[in-house]
């Protein structure tokens, strides 16, 4: 992972610092992390794969 990315914490994250999650977004992929527990690394998916997921979920789907 690079040391300069541009993590920024989600909208739907809980402003009282429970529930955190971060973005980060490169040309390549979007990468998802818990706020609270960077150390463990972060999950990663296609730009494809993250525009399916979020459509699934604005479309009651998920």
């Amino acid at each position: 992972m690079k040391a300069d990315l541009n993590w920024h914490k989600s909208s739907y994250s809980n402003q009282t610092g429970g529930n955190c999650v971060e973005v980060a977004e490169t040309p390549a992929a979007v990468l998802i992390r818990d706020t609270q527990h960077r150390h463990l690394g972060h999950l990663d998916f296609t730009p494809a794969e993250w525009a399916a997921f979020l459509a699934d979920l604005r479309a009651g789907r998920l």
